[in-house]
């Protein structure tokens, strides 16, 4: 098991990143014995909340938590605070990863996933290499990628480590290219690194912009629930507290220059999960279930959707013994109660309350 004190979370005032931390400082995970320190680097863009990581802040920040308001593509600041904190692990989430917002602004996410990947690498190289140009042993930069990579299944197979890659859109494309990196800097250089595509991610403090949560404040809100196309695109979903224990259990025990498929076990079409979810919601908010299906708006569909994805992640089962710990149906659960119960955190992210008090507190991006 390797010993991981100083840890650099790129993106951790993000959806995954902020479960990642909290889990890490023992929020559903009070077995971990993590005694080290995180060092959180995040841009603050639109998707970035620190606001969600306040406990921790309030308990650990200036001893184990300490928060760095920046870009990954700053290279200057990236060595800097690979010196100033003796960087020993990287856990690299910072990314653009709305597909839509690909398909209309692309350079964002060639520069922030492919460029600012480089920027990871580049660092930790010169930080960790020794002088016989090997690394230390104590070192390890752990990629965060997505089975978006892969491209697109037909109505059977799974998504396996050894899947070509065939990337359908520009989000998926600039995180092939930030995987391919990653590679090249095991296989070229030696740098210790391990790699996971994860399938889709949901739970608390996930920007409402994504299905699940967009669904349920509209919902709530009695607004429309727009499903692109047939609404029979078919996705497999995973619970951020499981994808972030896998990435756990593969950052301490994960054999390096390997990837590992994170996948839920959990296939659904769009269509059927927006009907479990009405379900639940017309549960817990004593509202009409067929009031709220009759909300239902078929869209034109997106460029490039792929059909479906499904992950076999039996090695990592097989490997490392994890395995998924929270069903679907526990899962939306509880991400609708968090949702119910946290309607101010999504008001100030509408509102632009959330933006202001950033741009006040470490100006304006």
């Amino acid at each position: 098991m390797r010993k991981l004190s100083n840890i650099l979370v790129t993106g951790g005032a993000g959806f995954i990143g902020v479960n990642f931390i909290r889990y890490l400082f023992g929020e559903g995970a009070s077995n971990l014995q993590f005694n080290g320190r995180i060092i959180n680097l995040d841009a603050l863009t639109y998707a970035g909340n620190i606001a969600s990581l306040k406990e921790i802040d309030e308990k650990f920040g200036g001893t184990r938590y300490f928060f760095n308001h920046g870009d990954i593509c700053d290279r200057t600041l990236v060595e800097e605070i690979f010196e100033k904190y003796a960087i020993d692990t990287v856990v690299h989430f910072a990314a653009e990863s709305h597909v839509d917002r690909s398909i209309l602004g692309p350079e964002a996410f060639v520069k922030t996933n492919v460029h600012g990947t480089f920027t990871l690498l580049e660092a930790a190289r010169n930080s960790w290499k020794q002088n016989d140009d090997s690394f230390r042993g104590d070192v390890l930069f752990h990629h965060v990628s997505t089975d978006e990579v892969y491209g697109s299944l037909r109505e059977t197979g799974y998504f396996t480590e050894s899947t070509a890659y065939d990337p359908r859109s520009p989000y998926s494309a600039s995180k092939a290219a930030s995987d391919h990196l990653v590679m090249a800097y095991h296989h070229t250089y030696g740098l210790p690194i391990t790699l996971s595509n994860c399938s889709n991610n949901y739970g608390p403090y996930q920007f409402p912009e994504k299905l699940i949560p967009l669904m349920i404040s509209n919902m709530l809100e009695g607004k429309p629930l727009p499903v692109y196309g047939d609404g029979k695109n078919i996705r497999d979903w995973l619970y951020v507290e499981d994808h972030n224990s896998a990435v756990w259990t593969i950052m301490q025990n994960g054999r390096a220059g390997e990837t590992y498929n994170i996948g839920g076990g959990n296939e659904w079409e769009n269509i059927k999960l927006l009907n479990e979810l009405i379900g639940i919601v017309a549960a817990k908010s004593n509202s009409d279930a067929a009031a709220i299906h009759s909300t239902i708006t078929y869209v034109k569909d997106r460029p490039g959707h792929d059909r479906r994805y499904a992950i076999d992640c039996s090695k990592i089962k097989q490997e490392l013994g994890w395995k998924q710990s929270v069903s679907f149906h526990q899962g939306l659960e509880r991400t609708v109660d968090w949702y119910m119960s946290n309607k101010e955190w999504i008001d100030g992210i509408r509102s632009g309350e959330y933006k202001r008090w950033i741009e006040e507190n470490y100006g304006k991006r």
